[in-house]
């Protein structure tokens, strides 16, 4: 975001280390970044972040809906419920949140863009695994399309990216570290993905040359 000119606001949730180690790397790349320490399935954090991006960085143009927990890996059987709404209040609540504070914000300019990030889980349901995630995700597809419809004639465009395996900390927070390594097996392009692959695709939805991109979902998976 950085390189192609974006200031930034970042939301972290807990980890202030990794933030200021990412604001640094935005920084040292020409762009100025403020971080803000929000849980995006709150209403007034998420209503905090916005008022801080724009008094410290001006108008919002772009929103990268990120924020994302899957609970432990097991059986919907098996699941707490309080796990199971949590992973609906981050997943898919704080990004309607995040989503109808941009919207208002961007309308005012006539102009502006949504990423959300969903996941290959959406149309593979993940079973055994986290379907409770999955149907976030699937949700969020939903979100995108529609979202897409209704913004569109506020010069707005909605799109989304959905990973596949990547080698992120969400699987040792789910409680399987090895898991992208375990899973190359079944990917057709034998390894997971990294982060700055999906990183490349955010950036190219939210520039201008996807301005006719609207609604669409952007498999970026390995073949998976």
């Amino acid at each position: 975001m950085a390189a192609d000119g974006h200031d930034l606001a970042l939301g972290y949730v807990s980890n202030s280390t990794a933030a200021e180690e990412t604001a640094a790397a935005v920084r040292a790349a020409g762009a100025r970044c403020v971080t803000v320490r929000v849980d995006t399935s709150d209403e007034a954090d998420v209503e905090k972040l916005f008022d801080i991006a724009t008094a410290e960085l001006g108008r919002v143009t772009g929103l990268v809906n990120n924020a994302g927990v899957t609970g432990p890996l097991g059986r919907l059987t098996d699941a707490r419920t309080e796990d199971l709404r949590r992973v609906v209040e981050v997943n898919l609540l704080g990004y309607l949140l995040c989503s109808r504070r941009a919207a208002r914000d961007m309308a005012a300019l006539g102009s502006g863009a949504i990423v959300n990030i969903s996941s290959a889980a959406a149309t593979l349901g993940s079973p055994g695994e986290y379907v409770h995630y999955a149907a976030t995700k699937a949700a969020t597809d939903a979100l995108t399309i529609g979202l897409a419809k209704e913004l569109g004639p506020d010069g707005i465009r909605v799109n989304a990216v959905a990973p596949g395996i990547t080698n992120t900390d969400m699987h040792a927070a789910m409680g399987d570290p090895d898991r992208p390594a375990k899973a190359a097996v079944r990917i057709p392009m034998r390894r997971p993905g990294e982060p700055s692959e999906i990183a490349a695709a955010v950036a190219w939805l939210l520039s201008a040359d996807a301005s006719y991109t609207t609604g669409t979902v952007l498999r970026v998976s390995g073949g998976y």
